[in-house]
């Protein structure tokens, strides 16, 4: 399985790039990274800014269709995704979990999706996709249809429960992203 993170924000609300805030010490980008090498054999950074992460001994891509939003990111991540499946996160989630990603890696079998449902709803950026998603999501990307959660019903999606997220984080702590500077202070 391929990992993917998507950097392609334009962090507005933030002000400066999410990635490469620091939690405990250290940055988002560098943890996810490390989690990724452990997990993955093949580490891919989607971003517009391909120069700011030069240091980083990743594949860097930058998106094939410009201007599509998160979906649009993940289509690139997954064209150039050499393994048949490929988990699928943001640059800006400072607590996501080994052992919870590794689970849903077993979960995949013939599903082209494997997504968790929180309290909040599900999270297409902390999922798994098949590159047999590509064909669907093209379709959307071409019809301006980004939102991400209405290729669920054109896949074969398992939806983790709430229950089962709650068994290794019941504060969901592992999906909070960091989107302003108020969230940083909540941290």
């Amino acid at each position: 399985m391929t990992g993917i993170i998507l950097s392609g924000g334009r962090n507005t609300r933030m002000g400066t790039n999410k990635a490469f805030l620091e939690v405990d010490g250290e940055r988002i980008l560098d943890r996810t990274i490390r989690i990724f090498r452990d997990l993955f054999d093949e580490v891919i950074l989607v971003t517009n800014a391909p120069l700011d992460y030069l240091d980083y001994d990743v594949r860097i891509v930058t998106d094939i269709i410009k201007g599509k939003a998160a979906l649009g990111g993940i289509y690139t991540g997954l064209f150039y995704a050499s393994h048949d499946h490929a988990f699928v996160s943001p640059c800006d989630l400072p607590f996501i979990r080994r052992d919870f990603i590794a689970f849903m890696m077993e979960q995949v079998g013939t599903y082209d999706i494997v997504v968790p449902q929180t309290t909040g709803g599900v999270e297409a950026l902390h999922a798994i996709y098949a590159r047999r998603c590509m064909p669907v999501m093209k379709r959307h990307i071409d019809r301006d249809a980004l939102k991400i959660n209405a290729i669920f019903r054109k896949s074969r999606t398992l939806i983790l429960p709430k229950e089962t997220i709650a068994s290794f984080d019941p504060s969901e702590a592992m999906f909070f992203n960091v989107n302003t500077p108020d969230d940083l202070l909540k941290l």
